[in-house]
């Protein structure tokens, strides 16, 4: 059986791809999970009472034996998304019905329907294997992975993978994912890691980086131009903090809301002007549970309004049902709302009169495929774009991590340590790290510091 000690140390002290090869392939890991058998346990309980930390366990599971597409990574350091606490709060279902679907495709996908769930949808860490099908990847590179999952023998997934029928987000609607000491990956999640950051500030970039970038950059969604107003909601969250950053570098107008002067004070540290403070505006975009106020729409168009001289060209949204009507309306004629999630409801409501009659248009996003990805990485790997690592916990710690994001008490990402034992390993280029800044990498940690 594989020493998880042996590997770090291997990796730690730089070993050769012969060396590492000689560990072996490790049988278990040591995982974050959620179990079947407690599927029903939050029956009756309301969303917000739910707590990861009574059902995401951490435990020694079996590992499979990998396709010819896959590698084994040894997992420095992996993330927190609303994904995992989805998964652990079983909403808006079980997970075990994606595994199980899995489990009907082929031999393969048979590995995955168990009745345990290895959770998490990004890592950082080091390949220990690869099947005899992986051309790109060897025993010993250092690599980010993220979390598109697929293959290519249907042609949905030729054109654009994410439009692919068989399409999954690993560590989701998939087994053996990031948060765990070891992980099973297809070739194609797998990217280089940057040089100048550490194993916990590579983690947390993948899955949100990417979705920001389709959502806005690629040629599936936004496709925002130079001297775009782009209205981000959550604008320091773990999507739209790189939203901001994406629309800074491309030359567009971020407007940013958040919920309080601290979040103000990091936005304009970012580099965003025009900032809407939510709490202090007070905005009651619903004046009861089944009515919106328009009154409330209006009044934050003009807000935008006062602080760009337009409406958004772009509204980047992703709350659901608490913003979406206010979204449609101030997004400007013949602009676009663009969405990837809803973590505030799916069922959302709004006026179709300011869709249809302006010739808005609403474009749906889900993560991003491999091209897009890696685009996102290689700017992260140039500096262009920053993590937005704001706390760090252990993979013991998993559940107080999940049960901070559900409660939206972090600002940005969340990393968590698997095989790393310490914050601040992994970095194979200082140089670079000290061209770019790292007042600038370190941004959001400084701010959740108190240090800004």
């Amino acid at each position: 059986m594989t020493d998880p000690q042996q590997v770090l140390a291997a990796i730690t002290n730089g070993a050769s791809p012969e060396e590492l090869a000689s560990l072996g392939t490790p049988d278990s890991t040591r995982a974050a999970h959620v179990l079947r058998s407690e599927s029903e346990m939050w029956e009756g309980v309301e969303s917000w009472d739910k707590d990861p930390r009574q059902s995401l366990h951490v435990g020694d599971l079996p590992l499979p034996e990998i396709a010819p597409d896959e590698a084994v990574i040894a997992v420095m350091a992996s993330s927190i998304n609303f994904n995992t606490v989805w998964t652990s709060i079983f909403e808006p279902m079980s997970t075990f019905g994606f595994l199980d679907r899995l489990g009907k495709e082929s031999i393969w996908g048979k590995r995955h329907q168990q009745d345990f769930h290895i959770v998490g949808s990004d890592a950082s860490g080091v390949v220990l294997k690869v099947g005899s099908a992986v051309r790109n990847w060897s025993t010993g590179d250092h690599i980010t992975a993220h979390c598109n999952y697929l293959d290519d023998q249907d042609p949905s997934a030729h054109n654009d993978s994410m439009l692919a029928a068989n399409q999954r987000i690993w560590g989701f609607e998939t087994n053996y994912g990031g948060l765990a000491d070891f992980a099973i990956v297809k070739a194609n999640q797998l990217m280089p890691k940057p040089t100048h950051l550490t194993w916990e500030e590579s983690a947390v970039n993948a899955l949100c980086a990417s979705t920001s970038y389709r959502m806005l950059v690629g040629d599936h969604a936004g496709r925002m131009k130079q001297g775009d107003n782009v209205f981000i909601w959550g604008a320091t969250g773990g999507i739209g903090a790189y939203a901001t950053q994406l629309v800074l570098n491309g030359g567009g107008n971020p407007i940013g809301v958040v919920s309080s002067p601290e979040r103000v004070k990091l936005l304009n540290a970012m580099g965003c002007e025009a900032v809407i403070d939510r709490q202090a505006e007070g905005y009651k975009f619903w004046s009861d549970e089944h009515t919106q106020d328009e009154k409330e729409w209006r009044r934050l168009g003009k807000k935008v309004r006062q602080l760009v001289g337009e409406d958004p060209d772009i509204v980047f949204e992703h709350p659901g049902r608490s913003t979406m009507g206010a979204s449609v309306f101030i997004a400007k004629r013949g602009g676009k709302i663009v969405t990837c999630a809803a973590t505030s409801g799916y069922m959302i409501e709004y006026d179709n009169r300011h869709l249809w009659m302006k010739l808005k248009s609403i474009v749906s996003s889900h993560f991003a495929n491999y091209q897009e990805a890696w685009e996102m990485n290689r700017l992260i790997d140039k500096g262009a774009i920053q993590p937005v690592l704001s706390e760090v916990f252990t993979l013991d710690q998993v559940g107080e991590a999940a049960l901070k994001v559900h409660h939206n008490q972090a600002e940005g990402k969340i990393a968590v340590l698997c095989l790393a034992p310490e914050e601040g390993m992994g970095i194979s280029d200082p140089e670079k790290r000290e061209r770019i800044g790292e007042d600038k990498i370190t941004l959001f940690r400084r701010h959740a510091r108190g240090e800004l």
